[in-house]
């Protein structure tokens, strides 16, 4: 069967579905037309009972005339054809194999045809590595033959016209290319790691299992307006979702999950009698530091925590891509032990917050999760997370927050509506929740020789700073 169109007038448009392209002088469609498109387009659609046109435009509600047999034949409402769609299937959960209800399918089903039509309208991609693909490829496909790997100079970015949307994973791409596309009328949104990222460094060449794509800005620059900060400033976040999203939370907080995997082991913190207080350190040429770090680094945190802190347990924190050797923001250990009561470089952050009694940062995540915590946290930058009225701010917050928001409301706009999560085992997109059970059951590995790799050079470059005198 070919999809065909019969040119009308205005007030009699039909779409007529059938072998007769070519014949009566009627167009034809090409087979990659969206059917939910066409059908809203059209004033009446003739179909044969068994194309699936002739369901689309009966669950839409338009008028359709039905020739010859087939599932549809006779059907003349959407709740009929609804009906007729879901008898004798047996659904399934694809991420569990458990049994599924309809309307569960068809959430997940609207859910992947949402990312699905916001990948169709991204012309362009920049900068994502190819090691990253394995996984971001399948969040960002648009049903076709997206998504579009780009560079600067080839045919894809000088057939580029005005008015196209692209995305760029911006810290890996030429710093001349955002302007330069802006300077013809092209969108350029960002593309980043999301906040539960996988098991394993990014520095290693672990590919991520969540990303968020930002159309308006990005999370972690406060200079402009981001989608997140929209999320945040303007979003109805209701009773519901800010149930699912303390139910996230008690989950991510119980199984100590953070942004880098899994680790449940408590850490004991020798501090009888005195305030605890992590200061965890950051990689110093990192954008959401050079960005929203209010100009500081590791050791001008380190000190004003102290100034901030003076009776106070510090235990600082190096970044653990600082740690693997893969990024700057290192700090020699006697500078280090000048302001910090300890040291401590093995323990995940997600126990380790749990031992604490506060947090102070530039623009770090652990702040967020100090949050989720319940922990009192101190941002000395500008992180996503700060104007909302949960943590005490010391760095200069835009006048477009200062919006009260609970924790769970936080949560919500920061876990669930704005990144986009993959299932490790399907390879589908998936819910944040879904990724949190592979996390618990440790099925979220993905591995390759490279990151194997990436993990020797760094413990060369660990024994190369204790031996070369860096330590």
């Amino acid at each position: 069967m070919q999809d065909n169109a019969v040119a009308a007038g205005e007030a009699d448009r039909a779409c007529l579905i059938g072998p007769y392209a070519g014949r009566h002088g009627i167009p034809a469609i090409s087979a990659l037309c969206d059917p939910w498109r066409l059908a809203e387009q059209a004033d009446r659609i003739v179909a044969a009972a068994d194309h699936d046109l002739a369901a689309v435009g009966l669950l839409l509600g338009r008028p359709v005339e039905l020739l010859g047999e087939g599932p549809w034949a006779g059907a003349t409402s959407a709740a009929e054809v609804a009906t007729r769609a879901v008898a004798g299937w047996d659904l399934r959960d694809p991420f569990t194999g458990e049994p599924i209800d309809p309307a569960g399918a068809i959430a997940l089903l609207a859910e992947w045809r949402r990312l699905i039509d916001a990948n169709r309208r991204i012309a362009a991609v920049y900068g994502v590595a190819a090691w990253k693909r394995v996984t971001v490829d399948a969040l960002l496909w648009d049903g076709r033959d997206g998504p579009r790997h780009a560079r600067p100079s080839d045919r894809r970015t000088r057939s580029l016209i005005s008015g196209s949307r692209v995305i760029a994973w911006k810290s890996r791409t030429a710093p001349d290319l955002p302007a330069g596309l802006a300077a013809r009328g092209i969108a350029v949104g960002e593309i980043e790691d999301g906040f539960i990222r996988s098991i394993g460094l990014g520095a290693n060449c672990v590919p991520p299992l969540s990303i968020i794509v930002d159309h308006a800005g990005v999370y972690f620059d406060p200079a402009g307006p981001s989608d997140l900060e929209h999320l945040l400033a303007e979003a109805d976040i209701g009773a519901d979702l800010q149930r699912r999203a303390a139910a996230l939370r008690q989950r991510l907080v119980a199984a100590g999950i953070g942004k880098y995997g899994r680790a449940s082991a408590p850490v004991a913190i020798a501090a009888p009698g005195r305030r605890r207080v992590l200061v965890p350190g950051q990689v110093a040429d990192d954008r959401s530091v050079l960005s929203g770090g209010a100009g500081g680094g590791n050791l001008e945190l380190l000190q004003r925590a102290r100034s901030l802190e003076p009776d106070a347990w510090i235990i600082y924190r190096p970044h653990p891509d600082v740690e693997a050797g893969h990024r700057a923001g290192h700090i020699a250990e006697p500078v280090i032990r000048q302001w910090a009561d300890e040291i401590d470089r093995d323990s995940p952050i997600a126990p380790l917050i749990d031992s604490v009694d506060a947090l102070h940062t530039l623009t770090s995540l652990a702040g967020f999760e100090a949050l989720m915590r319940g922990k009192a946290v101190t941002t000395h930058g500008v992180p996503f997370y700060a104007g909302w009225g949960l943590t005490r701010d010391l760095g200069a917050i835009p006048d477009r927050r200062g919006r009260q928001r609970s924790l769970d409301e936080l949560v919500a706009a920061t876990l669930i509506l704005y990144p986009r999560y993959l299932d490790p085992v399907t390879r589908l997109p998936c819910s944040p929740e879904i990724l949190v059970d592979r996390l618990e059951s440790d099925r979220a590995r993905v591995g390759s020789s490279l990151v194997m790799l990436r993990e020797l050079q760094g413990r060369a470059t660990r024994l190369w700073r204790r031996f070369g005198g860096q330590a």
